[in-house]
């Protein structure tokens, strides 16, 4: 298998601890203090540099999984390493945070990419997830509204992150009260010129917003005298179809299970 090769990295972490790191990353991976902090499709993995003299850098570094179709694509296409640094940067320069971006690496062979790494700064922050869960209505109005602002913004500035899910946005409460949001996986942010009222509904359904709050994030989303009534029935059509799907694809594992344990 061909060697990784550093493709970029940020200036601002150019240094010869960094460079050093990358070299040997592979083994940085598999050595002590490495932990993996999810293991699937793609693997992802935080590990801290620790420079003489100088201070700690924690890194986090996601393998992306790529077989078949994927691989193939790779031809043709960047690979989603290279998209993820694409993303981050999108992100930044529209003004929306995201874990600092370090490096991008890569292996190809006869063309296709058969490794690529994406490296970030370790972010402080909690997935929203289970806040939105968990938390009383009174605690999330200004969470959500806040979110609802940020969301606009990015959008209006041409911004789109197609995997806008709970697991991947990072929140932080600051210490004047107000918060700070985080967005993860960015391979699958894009820039557009102009995001029409359809893709923006459409890309806010993933977000477990409480169905008691859902008028008000949209609401704080839209601004001054609130969403339209066709920018609202999209969002809700959308999401009452999204949630659907997650029903169905709930019960067919289910049922798949049951399968397997012959218990159906």
């Amino acid at each position: 298998m061909k060697s990784l090769r550093l493709k970029e990295l940020s200036a601002a972490h150019d240094t010869p601890e960094l460079r050093r790191f990358l070299e040997s990353v592979e083994a940085a991976l598999r050595g002590e203090g490495a932990e993996v902090l999810h293991s699937g499709r793609n693997t992802v993995t935080a590990v801290r540099i620790s420079p003489a003299g100088g201070r700690s850098l924690d890194l986090v570094v996601k393998e992306f999984g790529l077989r078949g179709f994927l691989r193939l694509k790779t031809l043709l296409v960047p690979s989603k390493a290279a998209k993820a640094w694409r993303g981050a940067k999108a992100l930044l320069a529209a003004g929306l945070q995201t874990p600092a971006p370090v490096a991008w690496l890569e292996a190809r062979r006869g063309g296709t990419v058969r490794r690529a790494l994406f490296i970030t700064e370790r972010a402080a922050g909690t997935e929203i997830r289970g806040i939105l869960r968990d938390r009383p209505e009174a605690e999330l109005r200004p969470l959500l509204g806040e979110l609802a602002r940020v969301l606009r913004a990015g959008h209006d500035r041409g911004v789109l992150h197609r995997d806008l899910s709970d697991g991947n946005v990072l929140v932080e409460r600051r210490a004047d009260g107000g918060y700070d949001f985080r967005f993860l996986d960015t391979n699958r942010v894009r820039r557009r010129g102009r995001i029409g009222g359809r893709a923006r509904a459409k890309n806010l359904i993933r977000l477990g917003i409480p169905p008691a709050l859902r008028g008000f994030f949209l609401e704080r989303y839209a601004g001054g005298d609130g969403p339209t009534p066709a920018f609202a029935r999209r969002y809700n059509r959308a999401k009452a179809a999204y949630e659907r799907f997650l029903k169905f694809k709930k019960k067919a594992k289910l049922r798949r299970l049951a399968q397997k344990l012959k218990i159906q």
